[in-house]
């Protein structure tokens, strides 16, 4: 299962249209979305506007692949499971979010090799008919590790 998630933020149908079209073209049945509060409605997928925190994580669970926007906390969830995120960031002269931080951030991981992103609607078409061969990273833990909150202890004593 493909599981679409555009965090609690805004809309973003820019990328669910995209989805919503490529899965249309290619008859693809297996994709569950998570929209937001929009007035838009997807034709080709199965969507709900908000998922409980535990029905969030369930569809994160059962994913093969993950596709959000790229935002820290979905990013993370995909990183503690392994599982291969395909990241689209909101822009803010699109009036998506506030400023670039989600393309910095999403610029960052992938050159470090831990999420694939697509820059707009033309390239997440594309990368959708490669999903396959995304991997997932190796995991990372839900908690910080012993050095970082030490090191944060240290800085926080001076």
């Amino acid at each position: 299962m493909i599981f679409i998630t555009i965090g609690n933020y805004s809309p973003f149908d820019r990328m669910v249209r995209v989805i919503d079209k490529w899965a249309a073209l290619r008859g693809r049945t297996d994709i569950f979305a998570q929209i937001g509060s929009t007035n838009w409605r997807p034709e080709h997928i199965k969507w709900t506007d908000f998922l409980k925190p535990e029905e969030f994580d369930r569809k994160m669970q059962e994913a093969n692949v993950v596709i959000a926007h790229a935002g820290a906390g979905t990013i993370l969830k995909a990183l503690e499971l392994g599982k291969p995120i395909l990241v689209m960031p909101r822009r803010p002269h699109l009036h998506e979010t506030p400023n670039n931080h989600q393309l910095f951030m999403a610029k960052r991981f992938q050159d470090l090799g831990r999420i694939a992103m697509a820059q707009d609607e033309s390239d997440l078409m594309a990368k959708l008919d490669h999903l396959e061969a995304l991997r997932g990273a190796e995991r990372i833990s839900p908690v910080a590790s012993r050095s970082l909150l030490e090191a944060i202890r240290d800085f926080m004593k001076q």
